[in-house]
């Protein structure tokens, strides 16, 4: 991500949403929604599957037209920026990428760096050196030649995020970074977020389904529910019990994490029914039988 950025606005926040109605043909995901993206963040949304998380972020990253109201970033509407301009400034790591067939990791990653390729500006040395930093911030220097088809799970998405990073935009939006991974390569990826945006400064974004992840790793968290927003902030400041049930409807208790201090949802246990009265006494199996067993 880019040190030497000059697209920031005069004042007020780089991305935000004013307005927005959310829909996919006939059908109304989000009406007069407003978001604002703190800068700097690592904005995680939450809620429960189908509340409008992964379209508010594909309208953030303009890849869904708001019905009505508009995306603003740096002060003025997406829509109305060249493509190839908006990419330099927000980077997007969609929702179970694919790449192209016996494509390499450093073709992969180097593909980051279409935004500033243009008829007067081929590949440079600015552009190796984007595309060795982002293998070397991510740890998979080592696999560049590697064909990206054949990494495992958590390598492939390590170098999804290198290809964003090679962008140097910004704002980086993460649409469900951790989705099909295994809680070890969930938590690889999510504390490599974490490092990155500690190390860089730029602006993170991220859908997740895990309310204790968001808790750990963001530094501002927008809780959804049927396309609205219920709380945002800081995350030990707004997730409670009562938040939990209002926007999930689960029964819980939220404790300090014992890691981290941060909130930490504990789902209320199930209450186990009475053993039946028909049932067999232990000590009433017949003598054979408790000696088989």
């Amino acid at each position: 991500m880019s040190d030497h950025d000059t697209t920031s606005p005069a004042e007020g926040p780089r991305l935000r949403g004013e307005r927005l109605t959310l829909a996919y043909d006939s059908r109304t995901v989000s009406s007069d929604l407003d978001v604002t993206i703190p800068d700097g963040s690592f904005t995680v949304i939450v809620g429960p599957n189908a509340c409008g998380k992964s379209t508010l972020l594909r309208a953030l990253a303009r890849m869904l037209k708001p019905r009505t109201g508009a995306v603003v970033l740096d002060g003025q509407e997406i829509s109305s920026l060249p493509s190839k301009e908006v990419a330099r400034r927000l980077g997007l790591l969609p929702q179970s990428p694919i790449a192209p067939d016996a494509i390499t990791v450093a073709d992969l990653v180097a593909r980051g760096r279409y935004p500033h390729q243009g008829i007067l500006r081929q590949w440079s040395r600015e552009d190796e050196r984007a595309v060795d930093a982002a293998l070397r911030s991510t740890g998979v220097h080592d696999l560049a030649a590697r064909a990206v088809d054949e990494l495992s799970g958590g390598q492939r998405q390590r170098v999804w995020l290198a290809m964003a990073l090679a962008q140097e935009t910004p704002i980086l939006l993460l649409d469900e970074p951790t989705t099909f991974l295994d809680i070890a390569h969930q938590v690889e990826v999510l504390d490599l977020c974490a490092t990155l945006h500690e190390q860089q400064g730029a602006t993170m974004v991220a859908v997740l389904h895990d309310l204790n992840h968001a808790c750990r790793y963001a530094t501002h968290v927008i809780a959804m529910r049927d396309g609205a927003i219920v709380a945002e902030g800081d995350p030990s400041e707004i997730v409670d019990a009562e938040l939990v049930e209002r926007v999930f409807g689960l029964r819980c208790r939220v404790i300090p994490d014992p890691e981290t201090g941060t909130p930490l949802v504990v789902p209320a246990a199930r209450v186990r029914a009475a053993p039946s009265a028909a049932a067999p006494a232990a000590d009433a199996r017949s003598p054979a039988i408790a000696a088989s067993a």
